[in-house]
């Protein structure tokens, strides 16, 4: 076929090429109001509005969740039933999708033995590479995995053969990589045994202050019916023998008034149920008992490296796979791009790739060996990019939650020109985004809004970038909107003192931090802000930190329950009526019984998507009919949860319903800007933006005189940023002192003081390149920050 053939008219194009668009009409997913849109296929769209306004309902929840449940119906009724099932969204018609790669904020697992090589494939080649050329050759890959224990085991076993049974010797024995110490943690725990139980008591008087084991219940007729110990004997009575059965025998079925059970001693117990999770994923009563009873320490025998002895004398031109996780990825990559072995050459490449992608996409600064649970949002984002930036797959829609977060002005930069390398490659790109950096770039921009929650879920603007400033939308109002420096800035009333710090990579690190005023910590990715801030301040009364970690909640919980709201509510409706507080619990005593506090009836449909129908008898209010003829301020406790925070705030501040505790709260969240809010919605549906301002305002209420927030601005409208300022200039003029770790420009040029750690990141960083006032900064431009923040603010 000639090439003029080939191009041929307009009017000779193929209908196949006709589906250009991906069409959305009808969408009604959480706030969405009947929403219609279409999307032009291998272009860059970009989602604006503000926090809460349904952009996360559009594009996840809708488009992503569609052509995934498609994708699942393709596979045989069999194989659905082992995979998640997806019920279709609410809309009526969806057309025009692609196989969708979504790419979100979601932080990788938290579990201990998770790092940055396991969550990527780099370690297996690793491993793959240093069973071929290491050595001494000490055995296959598993020989390299801290994962795989070492086991072996003889014994008989009995085979057919020429119609006989036949019985043989047999052995097996498997080499692994985990150290035997730590069992491939890189960390051991010690024990503080006085923090597990009050000696001078005995069990039944309470002896045991773990949360959850209380003799009321299993544990309390386990430990009675065992018969190793008295359990009316004090602890400090007991003999080695009981002491040691109580705290590490070995797991022991026993028979406890006929029914059969398994008696296990408290320290293996505790090292399975709570010790083998992270810390962080853990509830904060029980964090607070672990961070309490455990010490944790770096395990003696592998150094931390969580490899055994054996895998760390295996190496390769010098290099053990334990120093090779522990450098930096892009001194790792220059080590494998000298390695010039034909045997695996093909292994190299794509180890190469791989590393190489890490250092373009900016996280050249992590090791293989960092635990994946410490990763940010941001980063855990960009991690999950590495695979498909060598993908060759085409006419692909890969979906992003927010890349830019985590990114300092100058990386943003970056990203763009690797989305933009997606989409020339002939695949659609969808972007939720606040940062106009990014929105700059778009090919088509879609503004929900006008407002969040329940006043957003409405179109109000799709077009292009120029049309999107010359709009009336709240995103268009603030699209050039720069926040000017202070003319005026505070005085500190003290300084918090940081000497020789060295967490991670700072390089002895002295630096004052001024209190009384608005610090604000800054740097490329990978700089050392967190490190400074979160490792080094000294650790004491009055410091409140609010970090990235994520809300941890069910259907179940809500703002009311997440900030504490409910009780005094409950209190308040308890004292009115005479009755129990418990009544006023969906989860308690006054759940419906049909639908057990939950609102709706759930029907599983085995590999069909699952049907939840409102519960009949409820109507969906969750509270038993009883519970609802009680009332207080002439509203039901059902009434109560469906107010938005703002109606709340005044129902509980005057008149008959006046509740100062609860009416402390409410004014907290209104000040974060979540007045929509309505008290019972599930924190599920909530936005990422929604969840951090949530966060925050649970922060606020407790007592300290120095409040450290690390990107706050994360998920926020540049109209909530505003907001987000007004805040911080209420708790610096209350005489708090706010260090905040920022990338946000508007931030800088609105603090009082700028802490600048650089130059680069990783080994290159660690330093603090800056101090002073955000107009010196602009000043001297000598650091990729003050660069960019003249730029910002047009100096």
């Amino acid at each position: 076929m000639t090439k003029a053939s080939r191009t041929g008219t307009a009017a000779e194009r193929h209908i196949a090429d006709s589906h250009d668009l991906i069409r959305v009409y009808g969408a009604r997913e959480n706030n969405l109001k009947d929403v219609s849109v279409e999307l032009p296929k291998r272009r860059l769209t970009v989602f604006t509005g503000v926090s809460g306004s349904g952009k996360s309902s559009l594009v996840f929840h809708t488009i992503a969740a569609e052509s995934q449940r498609l994708i699942n119906e393709t596979y045989s009724a069999f194989v659905q039933g082992f995979m998640p099932t997806l019920a279709r969204p609410e809309v009526d018609v969806l057309d025009g999708l692609t196989t969708v790669i979504t790419v979100d904020q979601q932080r990788l697992g938290a579990d201990p033995r998770s790092t940055v090589g396991t969550a990527t494939d780099a370690n297996a080649m690793l491993r793959i590479l240093f069973s071929r050329l290491g050595t001494p050759h000490i055995g296959s890959p598993k020989a390299f995995s801290f994962n795989v224990a070492s086991i072996s085991g003889a014994g008989a076993v009995t085979v057919k053969r020429g119609g006989q049974d036949v019985k043989e010797r047999r052995s097996f024995s498997i080499t692994g990589g985990m150290c035997p110490r730590c069992e491939g943690r890189g960390a051991v725990t010690d024990i503080d045994l006085t923090a597990l139980y009050d000696e001078t008591k005995s069990l039944n008087e309470g002896a045991l202050t773990i949360p959850g084991y209380s003799m009321d219940g299993w544990y309390g007729r386990i430990f009675s019916g065992c018969g190793f110990f008295d359990p009316d004997k004090p602890i400090a009575r007991f003999t080695k023998r009981q002491l040691h059965d109580l705290l590490y025998k070995e797991p022991t079925k026993i028979k406890v008034d006929g029914i059969n059970l398994t008696y296990e001693g408290l320290i293996p117990k505790l090292q399975k149920s709570m010790l083998s999770k992270d810390v962080d994923s853990l509830q904060p009563h029980i964090r607070a008992f672990v961070e309490r009873a455990v010490t944790f320490s770096v395990c003696p025998e592998c150094d931390g490296t969580r490899l055994s002895e054996g895998a760390r004398s295996s190496k390769i031109e010098g290099i053990s796979i334990a120093d090779a996780c522990a450098m930096e990825i892009r001194d790792l990559a220059a080590w494998v791009r000298g390695l010039a072995e034909p045997s695996v050459a093909p292994l190299l490449d794509s180890l190469r790739q791989t590393l190489e992608s890490f250092v373009e996409i900016g996280l050249g600064y992590l090791s293989l060996d960092r635990p994946a649970g410490t990763l940010s949002g941001g980063e855990a984002q960009r991690v999950k990019m590495i695979r498909h930036l060598g993908s060759s797959l085409t006419d692909t829609t890969y979906v992003f939650d927010e890349p830019t977060t985590g990114l300092h002005p100058h990386d943003i930069q970056r990203m763009n020109e690797l989305l933009l390398r997606l989409r020339d490659k002939g695949n659609t790109v969808l972007v939720v985004e606040h940062k106009p950096e990014m929105i700059a770039i778009a090919d088509h921009v879609v503004d929900l809004g006008p407002g969040a929650g329940a006043g957003g879920g409405r179109v109000c603007f799709e077009g292009t970038v120029d049309g999107l400033r010359a709009s009336d939308t709240v995103t268009g109002r603030h699209f050039d909107d720069r926040s000017a420096l202070k003319e005026e800035v505070r005085k500190p009333t003290g300084a918090l003192e940081i000497r020789g710090a060295s967490t991670h990579n700072l390089q002895g690190v002295d630096v004052d931090i001024p209190l009384g005023v608005l610090t604000v910590v800054t740097g490329v990715a990978g700089s050392g802000k967190s490190s400074l801030v979160h490792g080094s301040l000294p650790a004491g009364e009055g410091v409140v930190s609010v970090d990235q970690s994520g809300i941890r909640g069910s259907r179940r919980s809500n703002p009311a329950t997440y900030t504490g709201l409910l009780e005094p509510v409950r209190k308040a409706f308890a004292k009115a009526n005479g009755v129990k507080p418990a009544l006023f619990s969906a989860n308690s005593e006054g759940a419906c019984p049909t639908c057990k506090g939950v609102g709706v009836v759930y029907t599983d449909l085995a590999m069909m998507a699952g049907v939840a129908t409102t519960c009949e008898e409820c109507d969906g209010k969750r509270f038993d009919a009883s519970v609802l003829e009680y009332r207080f301020g002439g509203r039901d406790i059902s009434e109560v949860l469906a107010m938005p925070v703002a109606e709340a705030e005044e129902f509980f501040g005057a008149g008959d319903a006046r509740t100062p505790a609860a009416h402390k709260i409410l004014e907290r969240l209104k000040d974060v800007g979540l007045g929509y809010l309505t008290l019972g919605q599930p924190l599920t549906t909530l936005s990422g933006g929604e969840r951090q301002r949530l966060k925050l305002a649970t922060h606020l209420g407790e007592k300290g005189g120095v409040y450290v927030l690390d990107e706050p601005t994360a998920g926020l409208h540049l109209a909530d940023v505003e907001q987000l300022l007004a805040l911080l200039d209420r708790l610096v003029d209350a005489g708090k002192s706010v260090i905040v770790v920022e990338h946000h420009q508007a931030v800088m040029a609105h603090a009082d003081w700028i802490i600048d750690l650089g130059p680069g990141a990783g080994h290159d960083g660690g330093k603090v390149v800056f101090e002073g006032t955000p107009a010196d900064l602009v000043a001297h431009r000598e650091t990729l920050t003050g660069e960019h923040l003249a730029r910002y603010v047009g100096a």
